[in-house]
């Protein structure tokens, strides 16, 4: 799985993930992959969803909710995952263990839907469809 995390996540947490499943995914932050510089959503949904198979992790709940964002990422066939304002206000450690907990649910989502958009839980095992 290739999981894209967007600016609103921090990019260690990014790195963290990489540094824990190098083997069999490729987790990537959004400076890592465009840059320093802002890129607008208008630009980086197209761009990643033509190159394919990525999943992402954004912690902005606007993309999933508000119109044009939310029709560009399901033309652009991508699947994400938006942590609720509950989980966004953890520490870091918290939110990369509550991400853990969930992490082969989220794996057996991306793998089955295309495209999708997903609300982490602070709780449990569930994702609500956004």
């Amino acid at each position: 799985m290739k999981v894209f995390v967007d600016n609103n996540l921090p990019p260690d947490l990014a790195r963290g993930l990489n540094a824990l499943f190098a083997r069999d995914h490729e987790v990537i932050c959004h400076r890592d992959k465009f840059g320093d510089t802002h890129i607008a959503d208008e630009d980086w949904i197209p761009a990643l969803g033509s190159e394919g198979g990525w999943v992402i992790l954004s912690g902005d709940l606007n993309i999933a909710r508000k119109r044009p964002s939310r029709e560009l990422f399901i033309r652009s066939q991508l699947v994400g995952f938006f942590p609720r304002a509950a989980v966004m206000e953890l520490p870091i450690a918290k939110k990369a263990a509550r991400i853990l907990t969930v992490w082969d649910k989220m794996e057996r989502i991306a793998n089955d839907v295309r495209p999708g958009l997903f609300e982490l839980q602070q709780r449990g095992e569930r994702f609500s469809s956004l």
